[in-house]
């Protein structure tokens, strides 16, 4: 695990971390002793490829819970897509009982769930940009109706 909690890159420094679940195609569970053991070292395999980072992971009989630390050019719907597919593909060439049960080739239900995880709350970050100024008295953007006056008359540009 790095050191370092920010990503840098040529122009950006990011901390995008993500928790994902996914389980087992018609929830089976399969993910038991030797086969566990090698999807936990195929998924750490694919997350090394992608540059990304397991803070944290767990593998269940019939699904998966995993945190990552993820480069920005690699949006959470092309991580799943990587832990997915590779993950599946390698352990079904490696275990042909896999392929008996999953005939169809896909180990894993379509779907999965995804959150973003962070440092600072949702609450910190409205914070953070409602106290941002330049000077004092400096109006603000968001959130505020611009009112304009005609001929003594105000109106909100909102209307």
């Amino acid at each position: 695990m790095s050191k370092e909690r920010y990503r840098r890159g040529a122009h950006s420094v990011t901390d995008f971390k993500y928790h994902f679940v996914w389980k087992t195609k018609y929830s089976y569970s399969v993910q038991k002793g030797e086969l566990a053991l090698r999807l936990r070292d195929i998924i750490r395999e694919i997350c090394s490829e992608h540059r990304m980072e397991i803070m944290k992971g767990n593998v269940r009989s019939n699904h998966i819970h995993i945190l990552v630390s993820a480069p920005a050019h690699l949006s959470p719907a092309k991580i799943m897509q990587y832990l997915k597919g590779k993950s599946s593909y390698r352990l079904q060439q490696e275990f042909s009982q896999l392929q008996k049960r999953y005939w169809g080739r896909h180990l894993w239900a379509r779907g999965y769930f995804g959150a973003t995880v962070g440092a600072v709350t949702e609450a910190q970050i409205k914070q953070y940009i409602e106290n941002q100024s330049d000077e004092a008295g400096s109006f603000k953007v968001w959130d505020e109706p611009e009112k304009v006056e005609f001929d003594g008359f105000q109106s909100d540009l909102s209307e």
